[in-house]
């Protein structure tokens, strides 16, 4: 029996196995690639790769150049300037909610990890393993913001756009060496939440945000 979901399922793992690869640096930010390339690397039929490549173009991970192929993005100065304006719109506004909504226990449970990741670091202790414990603590606090509104379309997007952000980082600004002040920001932001005033939070994150983006356009 034939199941209507199979082809759907096929295009989701395709999407999963390709963006897996990108942030693996597999492939590489302007680098060129052909269908059967993908083919080749995600392990997926050709028939759900040619359905891939319409949905990565709208989401601005690649660009189909005649006479040459799929291109994956560039990481340039517009692509960091756009990604990073997302991200502060967004977070400004969930921040706000969510300073209001988040449980005493849940914010103790998110400090006490920042905290103990903090000491390490101050112990001398920043090995590639606690930054990379780091890097998951970073990027989960502000998933858990955005989470927090419970809203797909929001979620989706702002999802969309953290791949293009990892890139960046990856290019541009990556937590090694810099575990002790990322952390000491989200401290910053935590102590903010826990005022449970909207205004006091929204400028916490918008300072973190700020410095992050500067740190990726050199300034």
């Amino acid at each position: 029996m034939d199941d209507g979901n199979e082809p759907v399922r096929l295009r989701e793992k395709a999407y999963a196995s390709f963006t897996e690869h990108l942030l693996a640096r597999d492939i590489n930010p302007g680098q060129f690639v052909s269908q059967r390339q993908l083919v080749a690397m995600t392990g997926m039929p050709l028939g759900a790769i040619r359905e891939l490549v319409p949905r990565l173009e709208a989401e601005g991970l690649v660009k189909t150049i005649p006479q040459r192929g799929i291109q994956i993005a560039h990481i340039d100065l517009n692509l960091i300037r756009e990604a990073f304006q997302f991200r502060l719109f967004m977070e400004k506004e969930a921040i706000a909610l969510f300073c209001v909504s988040a449980s005493d226990e849940h914010l103790a449970r998110l400090r006490k990890e920042h905290e103990d990741t903090l000491e390490e670091a101050l112990q001398g202790k920043e090995t590639p393993e606690l930054e990379l414990r780091a890097q998951t603590i970073d990027w989960n606090l502000h998933e858990t913001i955005i989470d927090s509104l419970e809203n797909g379309i929001i979620g989706r997007a702002y999802r969309i756009n953290a791949i293009k952000m990892r890139l960046i980082n990856q290019e541009r600004f990556r937590i090694t060496g810099r575990v002790v002040p990322v952390m000491r920001e989200h401290l910053a932001i935590l102590t903010a939440i826990e005022t449970r005033d909207p205004q006091t939070a929204m400028d916490a994150i918008a300072v973190h945000i700020n410095n992050a983006r500067n740190l990726a356009l050199k300034l």
